[in-house]
């Protein structure tokens, strides 16, 4: 009888994490480069003026935005993206302001902005049930965003 020693060989369990750690390096590449293309809504140039800071709130403010070609646009949570019309706006902040009562509106109109346009948005405003509207500046110097009182 012939008896041969058999070598049992051990199972390696390792995961060779090369190839994972390559793809993600790429994805971060890819979201680097598009992150700063994703930015929406309409270039704003807000009026300078001395005025106080926004108190801080847990609560991400709704800020209508108003171009000076008289485009608007609305940034917050789950907002409608791009150029919408001040309608849109006014039933998503009626629909957030269900939700959330105590979230703050802001406007923030160009400086080159017709005054028009800002009070119409205002307006829209006051007609979605928002009480106290606050209007975004920039401190002479710097730029932030700043509130001056409402309505």
């Amino acid at each position: 009888m012939d008896r041969r020693v058999r070598r049992s060989r051990k199972v390696v369990a390792e995961i060779n994490v090369v190839p994972y750690i390559d793809v993600m390096l790429v994805l971060l590449v890819i979201f680097m480069v598009t992150a700063p293309m994703l930015q929406q809504g309409v270039e704003v140039t807000p009026p300078s003026a001395a005025s106080k800071a926004l108190a801080p709130s847990d609560d991400l403010p709704i800020v209508v935005a108003v171009s000076k070609m008289g485009e608007y646009s609305v940034s917050g949570k789950a907002a409608p993206s791009g150029t919408v019309s001040i309608h849109e706006i006014q039933a998503y902040v009626l629909a957030s302001r269900q939700l959330n009562p105590k979230i703050p509106v802001l406007v923030k109109g160009d400086k080159e902005a017709n005054y028009q346009f800002v009070m119409d948005a205002m307006v829209a405003m006051q007609s979605a049930g928002v009480d106290k509207v606050g209007l975004v500046t920039d401190q002479p110097g710097t730029s932030g965003l700043k509130s001056g009182g409402g309505k």
